[in-house]
């Protein structure tokens, strides 16, 4: 008999395990033996007693596991059912409605003690709605105009029971929606004629269009877009000029146009 916990068992060698509960209550013990073939691990096998232990669907309403008389897979599988109790798709159903409150009207009929889902009138072809008119709430009055028809569009009731509008869609519903037709050929505008010709000066002799980032080219003194003389001053056999015909023009050589590019 082994009475001291840190005393070291011999190798290959059985040992037999007895459970004792605590505080000297007589309950039946489970005994393990245990075979110690290996150094750092051993296996165990219990030996399941025929002691009498609560139902699982009783044990899934015990507060405390640790204390049911109960077997640990028992416990494992109670505790489990436990922790998801609360996500059970129950738990997530619609509940059935009760009957309206007595302030609650139909908005299809108009009368109250039912809800729109319900009215009788749902599937009837020649029930023709009420129609519903909103309430003026959190518009200021200054901003309503009073109109005394109910069918007026965008007509709205107020807290003194009439109709009004707000003054902002009376304008525009009196102005009205001008609509244009897609696809309408634009109008040529006048002002593009009137406007003066562009000077020759400002004009890139390669892309006839306004130059952008001038260059002087040093053989001749005219001035290109940058990118534009370049481009044919590489694209040329011999570097050749496009106005002079110089050949041998390198591209480093050409000079910042700074008057043309503050214009």
């Amino acid at each position: 008999e082994y009475t001291d916990d840190t005393a070291l068992i011999p190798k290959n060698s059985s040992v037999i395990v007895r459970r004792i509960p605590i505080g000297g209550v007589k309950a039946t013990s489970k005994t393990y033996v245990i075979s110690r073939t290996e150094p750092v691990s051993g296996t165990s096998k219990a030996i399941d007693d025929s002691s009498a232990s609560i139902s699982l669907a009783q044990l899934t309403k015990t507060a405390n596991l640790a204390e049911a008389n109960a077997s640990e897979e028992d416990k494992i599988k109670a505790m489990m059912t436990q922790s998801g109790h609360e996500y059970d798709p129950i738990n997530y159903m619609k509940k059935p409605l009760g009957p309206p409150p007595p302030s609650y009207t139909c908005f299809r009929c108009g009368k109250p003690g039912h809800y729109i889902k319900n009215c009788p009138t749902n599937g009837d072809k020649n029930f023709e709605s009420v129609p519903r008119i909103k309430k003026s709430t959190g518009i200021p009055r200054s901003f309503m105009m009073e109109v005394k028809d109910p069918n007026t569009k965008g007509a709205m009731l107020t807290n003194t029971g009439k109709y009004a509008i707000p003054t902002i869609d009376a304008e525009a519903y009196a102005i009205g929606k001008k609509e244009k037709p897609p696809f309408l050929p634009e109008d040529p505008s006048s002002s593009s004629e009137e406007d003066d010709p562009i000077p020759d000066e400002l004009l890139c002799l390669i892309c006839k269009d306004i130059m952008t980032d001038a260059v002087v080219i040093p053989c001749c003194g005219n001035s290109y877009c940058d990118e534009c003389i370049r481009t044919a001053l590489l694209e040329s056999e011999e570097h050749t000029c496009p106005t002079c015909h110089q050949t041998d023009v390198s591209p480093d050589a050409l000079i910042a146009n700074k008057f043309l590019r503050q214009v």
